[in-house]
């Protein structure tokens, strides 16, 4: 069963051992007690807190000296170091390993010895239950001499852990740690470092690794990329993670704030559901989207079943699933964008956008109405570009007479030939409109598509104040922004008597519709919507 190692960096013995403390109390199998900053000689004193640390440690315990070379804060010499290492071994109560850089291990024959001595292995004379975890670590890099590394450290008798740490360069390097875990030959532990690699410490449950260590609190992190205790446990679903578990994520770039691994972890945990929702930062160009998302879609053990998909990879998930002969969505073909990758179980790819159904339903609600009873309304919307261009193909697509306001004309009228001839406003029909013409519109639906009045710069709105002060009672205005949920333009419109419908509705809903594609289940949406306020800091 795959453990999770809190890491530690011990300062003074109390320090450690109340962070021990608060690592059992929440949820952690084992702590890593990384020594190196605390103990830089073979003073008496430093020894005996050594001791009384590991006597009195809640949890079963990896002690590390980890040097300077290989990323850590010990710049003694080696002999020194390995007698400190030594000395853990030899304690009233030992810890459970020891952790030794395989270089290290490798450079000197006394220096093997020495560790030997107090590590179980098969020629071991003397009763000890501590064993020896073979360490490699590069920060930089995927080294090359990587499966070398591993080799040695399965050869090495004495050794009965290998484990090998690099900087991930991309999501592809999960694939390998996730290869080397299905190809162990002793209990291995195989990690990537950096934003990019939080999969392989995520998943190494799914793949058999004997732990994966996390931070106590952010920022404490004994490596990059490290995740808290709190996120592995409660975020991506720790103890619910299987063998078989399905694989789902938000492809983007950035994607480090994006609330829908807490909302779609969420869903997954209300229903049961067997899977597990990650971020997975991509760089813009096709070439890495093609690269990486084929790569995981092939590597059959990773059971990745479906991804949302952001900024700047909406197009490019077309552009994929055309290539890969998957289906796509007619109207998320005619929009040219798509937010949804949906594996069937057939293994098919389906394409889908669930942005402009979203919008839909928001305002159908709003409206009290039906998507069909959308036909001939006067539609209102505020911007031209790309959630703009899914919201008008939807309204577009069911009957509505659409308006594209814009500051740039051309931007509007581009869209606007997009989905209609652009001559007549009448049903089903698009046409453009520059922004200062919005005080003369007689629309019954605003829709605000511009990033005017998100956080931070709250006090703009993308509409005069007057002109929202003319609209009439009961006119509904949707503004596409949900941080913050209610903007300058829907407090303003909510004194003029309209009827208000905040971004988060969208959000919601078109999660909604991706969880729906993904599990055939109905989504948990009152529980989507409890996450997203409680991640806008609204609970």
């Amino acid at each position: 069963m795959t453990r999770i190692a809190v890491a530690i960096f011990v300062r003074d013995v109390s320090q450690a051992l109340a962070a021990a403390a608060k690592a059992a109390e929440h949820g952690a199998d084992m702590v890593e007690l990384r020594i190196d900053p605390f103990i830089d000689s073979l003073d008496p004193a430093k020894l005996a807190a050594l001791d009384d640390l590991l006597s009195r440690c809640p949890l079963p315990s990896i002690v590390t000296c980890r040097p300077t070379w290989e990323g850590g804060h010990f710049d003694g010499d080696e002999q020194t170091r390995i007698s400190i290492l030594e000395h853990a071994g030899l304690v009233s109560r030992p810890p459970a390993y020891i952790d030794v850089e395989l270089a290290a291990y490798q450079r000197s024959a006394n220096l093997r010895q020495k560790v030997n001595l107090v590590v179980d292995h098969p020629g071991q004379l003397k009763p000890t239950t501590t064993g020896l975890i073979l360490s490699s670590h590069d920060f930089d890099t995927r080294p090359a001499d990587l499966l070398q590394r591993l080799e040695a450290m399965a050869q090495a008798t004495a050794g009965r852990v290998s484990k090998i740490v690099w900087q991930a360069r991309s999501l592809r390097d999960n694939l390998e740690a996730f290869e080397i875990l299905s190809q162990r030959l002793k209990p291995t532990i195989a990690l990537c470092m950096g934003e990019t690699g939080l999969p392989s410490r995520v998943l190494a449950k799914k793949f058999g690794a004997l732990l994966t260590f996390a931070a106590l609190e952010k920022g404490e992190g004994t490596a990059p990329g490290q995740p808290t205790l709190a996120q592995l446990k409660g975020l991506y679903r720790w103890d619910a993670l299987r063998p078989d578990t399905r694989v789902y994520g938000v492809i983007g770039h950035p994607v480090a704030h994006s609330m829908s691994p807490a909302i779609h972890n969420a869903g997954f945990d209300a229903t049961e559901f067997n899977g597990v929702y990650l971020p997975m930062p991509i760089p813009p160009e096709y070439e890495h989207f093609k690269a990486t998302v084929g790569s995981w879609l092939d590597f059959a053990p990773l059971d990745f079943r479906g991804a949302s998909v952001t900024l700047p990879h909406k197009e490019n998930l077309l552009r994929f699933v055309g290539e890969r002969g998957g289906e796509i969505e007619p109207l998320a073909a005619q929009i040219g964008a798509a937010n949804t990758l949906t594996v069937r179980d057939d293994g098919s790819l389906y394409a889908s956008n669930t942005d402009y159904a979203a919008a839909l339903d928001a305002v159908c609600d709003g409206l009290s109405i039906e998507r069909a009873g959308l036909a001939g309304r006067r539609v209102a919307v505020i911007g031209a570009g790309g959630a703009a261009r899914a919201i008008v193909a939807g309204f577009a697509h069911h009957g509505a007479a659409v308006t594209v306001y814009n500051r740039t004309l051309e931007r509007a009228t581009e869209l606007a030939r997009s989905f209609g001839d652009g001559q007549a406003d009448s049903a089903g029909k698009v046409v453009a409109s520059p922004l200062d013409s919005l005080r003369d519109s007689d629309c019954e639906v605003f829709i605000n598509c511009t990033p005017i009045g998100m956080h931070p710069k709250v006090g703009a709105s993308p509409v005069p104040d007057e002109v929202v002060e003319r609209w009439k009672p009961g006119t509904v205005v949707f503004d596409t922004i949900y941080n913050p949920v209610e903007t300058r333009l829907l407090k303003r419109a909510k004194a003029a008597g309209c009827v208000t419908i905040p971004g988060t509705e969208m959000f919601v809903r078109q999660a909604q519709g991706q969880f729906e594609l993904w599990t055939g289940q109905p989504a948990p949406v009152e529980v989507f919507a409890r996450v997203l306020k409680e991640g806008l800091g609204l609970s």
